[in-house]
């Protein structure tokens, strides 16, 4: 599914990724735009962006992902880094519970800022550190069924689950934007209808898809 499309690009789809300082927000973008992984990554300053080019259903899609630091000196920033997001990636660190605690702020604001039938997945970061594990999967799991998200974790370290979520988002917003053939044009996503999503099933390890609900509806 993976791979380039040549020359001609077919759907562009910003993609946000958002949680706080130090989660592996840089790392996940890493591994998914690069395939690399820095032992001494450094705090992102600012806002950056990566691309990655995809085949999706016979279609190049271009995934635009967008990368902010979580200090909130930084939240200034948010107007602009959500608008014409159509997916995010909303991480913490299963090391450490106060992230985690922390992800209902993060969503309400991302709903405040983004379009409504956003396509969010909730990413429990750094399963590679099993054993500081303390956010369990069953707590992130009710989360996500209650707020009506998608949910996986994954290593960055590993390369454990990063592609599947990144795919998992892409194709979930291929589907509702070439099945209603919606422009991915950011000025014209606040117009856009709500729409149902379609359920995508992704193997792996600790793995939740929303239960009779669409992904991309918000409560």
């Amino acid at each position: 599914m993976a791979g380039g499309g040549g020359d001609k690009i077919d759907y562009v789809f910003k993609v946000v990724l958002i949680g706080d300082s130090a989660v592996g927000k840089s790392q996940i973008l890493a591994r998914f735009a690069r395939n690399e992984f820095s032992l001494d990554s450094k705090a992102t300053i600012g806002v950056e962006f990566q691309t990655r080019t995809l085949v999706i259903q016979h279609k190049s899609v271009k995934a635009q992902i967008w990368d902010t630091a979580g200090q909130e000196r930084y939240r200034a920033v948010t107007s602009a880094y959500y608008r014409g997001a159509v997916g995010a990636l909303l991480v913490y660190d299963i090391t450490k519970r106060q992230s985690f605690d922390h992800i209902p702020r993060w969503l309400e604001e991302l709903r405040s800022h983004a379009d409504r039938n956003i396509v969010i997945m909730l990413v429990g970061n750094k399963t590679d550190l099993e054993d500081q594990r303390a956010v369990t999967t069953e707590d992130a799991k009710e989360f996500a069924q209650k707020e009506n998200v998608f949910f996986l974790e994954t290593s960055a370290l590993e390369a454990t689950n990063v592609e599947n979520a990144f795919q998992n988002v892409l194709t979930e917003i291929f589907n509702i934007v070439n099945r209603k053939n919606l422009t991915s044009d950011p000025q014209s996503n606040n117009s856009a209808p709500a729409l149902p999503g379609k359920k995508i099933i992704i193997p792996g390890p600790a793995q939740e898809i929303p239960k009779n609900k669409t992904c991309c509806t918000s409560s």
